[in-house]
């Protein structure tokens, strides 16, 4: 089962199937360590050492810089294979994709941040992603820490409430105040690598998912040359690449998430069906409820995919009430109907599907996709949303 994303891209130098079945192998490798990452709240090393040896970690950096140029609509694939397999990896592999679009869509040619991107390739390096802090309770939009000078260098000294997979990134893209003197809101967006910083745990990370993504809490201290903050403004960044890409990606890997439930759910209804002589068995009517939660977020995905392409190059469309609402909204619906899907196919096999041993429990895959509405927390995007579109006019026809 495939979302079936359109590639769109006439540069890339790997075809649509090759990195296709480059997923899909480093999926089943994914797959195969799934339980004992869930198990033991450990890194999904088999898995990133997978992806690395298929090449997929540089897969999106541009083919002049040492990448392959894929497109958004193939990472996303991608993301939905992965979360098939494993939910930790696939959400890794999604949040160091979305740090990987900000570099390549905002560096606008800066030969330092060009250079990380050419490593990036290269080297196959995951980049984590800092960009919540202690006080500002997950809003992404606000940033206590600030960048200061130190003579030739710029220093950061930042208390992280989650770097996920911190200690097992080689570089870490964060966001903070442009300066000492700038408010919460004046950020920009930052590029270290290992070599450039330091992390002191803060806080460990013991909960009922996504447990392979090792999201702790950190003291971040960094010392770096000044060209690794970008010159463009964060504001723009968050609205045109970090917001659209990381609900794609999101979105993506938590509707394979559901796939993975949803598939279990058929296998069970299917079984059951024969053992009653062909009779429709009592749970079928959850499994249709969960056929149709994963079709709403897949299609959902899909055409927010085809919107975001078609507006990529256009910064007045992007920055656009109407496209801000419909890509904040995504997150929201499709963390709520991935939820929703897992939930329909517990209730779909019963016993079998609660039960945490069995080819037919979807335990993991319901604790997983319970993190989704509050990772940036639905109630919080809701509320900003409302804000936002309080004076904007409703709309006074169906397809105005």
């Amino acid at each position: 089962m495939s979302i079936h994303y359109t590639t769109g891209t006439t540069q890339s130098l790997a075809d649509a199937g090759d990195f296709g079945a480059r997923a899909a192998a480093a999926a089943a490798i994914a797959a195969a360590h799934a339980e004992s990452v869930d198990r033991e709240g450990r890194f999904p090393a088999e898995a990133l050492e997978a992806l690395r040896t298929q090449r997929l970690l540089g897969a999106a950096i541009p083919i002049a810089l040492g990448g392959e140029g894929a497109s958004l609509g193939a990472l996303a694939d991608a993301c939905y294979a992965l979360g098939r397999a494993c939910a930790s990896t696939a959400m890794i592999f999604a949040m160091h994709h979305t740090k990987i679009a900000c570099l390549v869509r905002h560096a606008d040619g800066d030969p330092t941040i060009d250079g990380v991107m050419r490593r990036i390739a290269a080297e196959q390096l995951l980049m984590a992603s800092s960009t919540t802090e202690g006080n500002n309770g997950g809003n992404v939009r606000s940033s206590a820490a600030a960048i200061e000078r130190d003579g030739d260098h710029v220093i950061l000294e930042r208390a992280a409430t989650v770097i996920s997979y911190g200690a097992e990134a080689d570089g870490v893209v964060t966001t903070a105040r442009r300066a000492a003197d700038a408010g919460a809101s004046d950020q920009v967006l930052c590029v270290f690598l290992k070599e450039d910083y330091t992390l002191e745990r803060l806080s460990g990370w013991e909960t009922l998912g996504m447990r392979g993504t090792c999201s702790a809490g950190f003291k971040l201290r960094v010392r770096a040359a000044p060209e690794h903050v970008l010159a463009a403004r964060y504001q723009e960044i968050h609205g045109r690449t970090m917001t659209p890409v990381s609900h794609i990606l999101w979105s993506s890997a938590w509707a394979g998430i559901a796939a993975s439930a949803v598939e279990k759910a058929q296998a069970f209804t299917r079984t059951a069906a024969r053992q009653a002589g062909g009779q429709t068995p009592p749970g079928a009517v959850h499994y249709a409820r969960a056929v149709s939660s994963l079709k709403q977020a897949r299609a959902l995905i899909a055409a927010a995919l085809d919107r975001y392409e078609a507006l990529a190059q256009d910064p007045a469309a992007l920055d656009a009430l109407d496209f801000q609402t419909t890509i904040t909204m995504l997150k929201v619906d499709v963390s709520e109907l991935a939820l929703a899907a897992a939930n329909s196919a517990m209730r779909a096999n019963g016993l079998a599907g609660y039960r945490q041993d069995g080819d037919f429990s979807v335990g993991r895959q319901l604790r997983d996709l319970l993190s989704a509405p509050i990772m940036i927390h639905n109630d919080r995007i809701l509320a900003n949303l409302s804000t936002a579109t309080l004076l904007a006019p409703v709309a006074a026809s169906l397809r105005a």
